[in-house]
C-alpha cells in the first residue's frame, strides 16, 4: 500500500554550510539555519537544569515517533523516514511534539521555565530527527552531567558532556499536519476526569500490559490510583482502547509527581498528562489503535463554516507568544464573535498554527512553513465537499428553525438525504450509516453547510 502524498514540500535556503570549525578539545559545531522571524534565525541557547529527567522525556518523544500500533508493515520504513519530532519556542515554554508513526498516539514535552536557563533569541518553530546518534548521546546523560541545547530554524543541538550531536531538519510528514488538526480540536472538548498523585501513576502505569489486547478497558477512579475493568461498570467509567499504548509512559514514570486523565462523553478519545520536576508530558490517544487522529475528521465542522479572512488575520494576529489563550480572550482581543474565532482556530490548525494544551486550558501558537491553499489539500472529505458544491450536486429542500433538510446527488442516479436537527447532523449515505458522525461529517454533510454559509453571506 503507497502512502498518498507523504510529505509537503519545502525550500530552505542557508547562509552558509554547517561545519566544525577549530581543532583539538576546542570545537565548535557551526550550524546553518533557515527562515524563521529573521532570515536564518536561532531561536534558543542554554541549558536543561534536570538532565537526567529532560533526556527521559526526549527519548520518550522519540520512543512514540517511533511506535507502531496498527500499520501494515510495507508502509513503515517510509513513515519513519519522516517521523520528526516538531519543536516551538515561545514565551516562557519550548515545547516538543511528535505522533506515533499510525498516527493513533499524539505526544508533547512542555519545558517549563523551572527546567531550562538561557537566552530566547527567538520565536518559533521547527521540526528535527531524532535520529539514533542523539538517541544514544541521550540515554549516557547522567545526574551530573551538563546538558546544553541550541534550538534553530533549521536544527536542534544537544551538547552532552563535551559531545555534541546535530539533527538536521526535514520535511513534515502530512499525515502529522492532519493529525494537528484533528488533535487540537479533540483535546478542546476533553476535561478533567481525575487525578493521581506520583505514587498513584507509578502503581498504575506499572500495572499496564505490554502486550497489546483487542478489547477495550473501562477505567473508575480508586484510592489513589485507577481501577481497571474489562466491562462497563457504569457510573461515569472511561472507556480506553488499546490502554497498552500508555506504556510510553514506562520511561519517565519514575519522575512523576501527578498523572490526570481527561476524558468527553460520546468519544473514546483520552488524554493523560503526567507531570515531572519542570515539565509535563502528554499523551493522547485515539479510540482505537486503528484509528489514526490524521483521519478523523471532528474539526471539519470548523473548517466548513469558512471563517472570513479577516477573522482568520484577527485571530492570527491576537495569538502572539503566549504560553496559553482561551477563545473567549481571543475574542475579547480581535472583537470577534466566540464563534468567529473557532472558525478562525480551525483553519489556522490546518497549516498546524495552533495547539491545543490540556493543562492550562487554551490555545497555544506554533508556526509551520505551510499556507492554507496548500494544506486544505490535504483535507479529502472538504476536498470532495467543495467539488459537490461546484457542480450543484446540493439541493436545499427546507430550513427553519427546526432545522434543516437537503438532498445531495451522488453517483448515478442516488442522492442522499442530510438533516440538521438542533446542531446534530445526519446523512442517509454508507459512510454516515457506518461511522455515526463519531468520526466526523461525511462529504455530504459539508456540502451542505457550504452551501448554506454562501447563501447566508
Amino acid at each position: 500500500m503507497a502512502l498518498a502524498a507523504p510529505i509537503l514540500e519545502h525550500t530552505y535556503r542557508y547562509a552558509f554550510s554547517s561545519a566544525l570549525v577549530g581543532e583539538g578539545v576546542r570545537r565548535q559545531l557551526r550550524l546553518a539555519t533557515s527562515g524563521g522571524p529573521t532570515a536564518n534565525a536561532q531561536f534558543f541557547r542554554g541549558r536543561l537544569l534536570l538532565p537526567v529527567v529532560a533526556a527521559d522525556l526526549l527519548l520518550t518523544l522519540g520512543d512514540v515517533a517511533r511506535s507502531r500500533f496498527h500499520v501494515p508493515s510495507q508502509m513503515l520504513i517510509r513513515i519513519l523516514e519522516v517521523a520528526d519530532p516538531v519543536v516551538t519556542c515561545a514565551d516562557e515554554r519550548l515545547r516538543f511534539e511528535a505522533f506515533s508513526a499510525c498516527c493513533s498516539v499524539y505526544s508533547r514535552v512542555d519545558f517549563l521555565p523551572a527546567a531550562y536557563e538561557g537566552e530566547t533569541i527567538g520565536r518559533g518553530t521547527t521540526n528535527v530527527d531524532l535520529g539514533p546518534g542523539i538517541r544514544a548521546a541521550l540515554a549516557g546523560i547522567q545526574d551530573r552531567s551538563q546538558l546544553g541545547l541550541s534550538v534553530g530554524e533549521s536544527a536542534v543541538e544537544v551538547r552532552a558532556d563535551g559531545g555534541s550531536e546535530v539533527e538536521r531538519r526535514v520535511p513534515l510528514p502530512s499525515r502529522w499536519l492532519r493529525g494537528f488538526l484533528e488533535v487540537q480540536a479533540i483535546q478542546a472538548e476533553l476535561a478533567l476526569a481525575t487525578e493521581m498523585d506520583g505514587a498513584g501513576a507509578r502503581a498504575f502505569l506499572r500495572s499496564i500490559p505490554k502486550a497489546p489486547s483487542k478489547r477495550p478497558v473501562w477505567m473508575a477512579p480508586a484510592g489513589r490510583g485507577l481501577r481497571t475493568f474489562h466491562h462497563d461498570p457504569g457510573q461515569g467509567a472511561i472507556r480506553v482502547g488499546g490502554l497498552s499504548r500508555l506504556s510510553l509512559f514506562g520511561r519517565v514514570a519514575r519522575h512523576a509527581t501527578s498523572l490526570r486523565l481527561f476524558a468527553t462523553d460520546g468519544d473514546g478519545s483520552t488524554g493523560w498528562q503526567l507531570d515531572v520536576p519542570g515539565a509535563r508530558l502528554t499523551l493522547v490517544l485515539s479510540p482505537e489503535v486503528w484509528r489514526g487522529f490524521s483521519g478523523e475528521g471532528r474539526a471539519l465542522h470548523s473548517l466548513a463554516d469558512a471563517a472570513s479572512t479577516a477573522s482568520i488575520a484577527a485571530v492570527r494576529g491576537a495569538l502572539g507568544w503566549e504560553p496559553h489563550l482561551g477563545v473567549e480572550a481571543l475574542a475579547a482581543t480581535t472583537g470577534r464573535s466566540r464563534d468567529d474565532v473557532s472558525s478562525g482556530l480551525a483553519a489556522l490548525a490546518l497549516s498546524g498554527i495552533v495547539g491545543y494544551d490540556l493543562a492550562e486550558e487554551g490555545y497555544f501558537r506554533r508556526e509551520l512553513p505551510f499556507d492554507l491553499d496548500r494544506t486544505e489539500r490535504l483535507q479529502p472529505r472538504l476536498r470532495a465537499a467543495r467539488q459537490l458544491v461546484d457542480r450543484a450536486a446540493v439541493r436545499i429542500e427546507s430550513t427553519d428553525s427546526a432545522g434543516l433538510a437537503a438532498w445531495v446527488a451522488g453517483a448515478g442516479d442516488v442522492e442522499y438525504r442530510v438533516r440538521s436537527t438542533t446542531g446534530v447532523w445526519t446523512c442517509t449515505c454508507p459512510w454516515y450509516g457506518q461511522h455515526r458522525g463519531d468520526r466526523g461529517p461525511c462529504k455530504h454533510v459539508l456540502a451542505v453547510q457550504l452551501v448554506v454559509i454562501d447563501d447566508s453571506g
